[in-house]
């Protein structure tokens, strides 16, 4: 299991609107994509985070690859920075489990 953080900063002159209108931009693409469990969509300000959970290495490297990357930095203006971390535990406080998964 893999968590991705993609991170960019906000394209001069967005505005939360276009900023939300963006990310319902992406549903085609991510809606249903294999090996993508969750995405979140979140943002400080000037910093813009896509939160990514992923069932396997594999599958977070198709989703971003370099086609994916030129593509972003294209409709946005800006390059994402993009940083995968393996996840070995988690506490899923809503369900009331701990889970636990092998480290590629």
């Amino acid at each position: 299991m893999f968590i991705e953080i993609v991170e960019f900063d906000r394209p001069e002159g967005f505005s939360d609107d276009d900023l939300l209108e963006d990310g319902r931009s992406t549903i085609p693409r991510w809606k249903g994509f294999k090996g993508l469990i969750r995405k979140h969509f979140v943002t400080d300000g000037p910093k813009v985070l896509g939160v990514y959970v992923w069932e396997t290495r594999d599958a977070a490297e198709e989703g971003h690859n370099a086609a994916w990357i030129e593509a972003f930095t294209k409709r946005t203006g800006v390059p994402p920075k993009l940083r995968l971390y393996n996840m070995f535990m988690e506490i899923d406080n809503a369900a009331g489990e701990v889970r636990e998964y092998p480290m590629e």
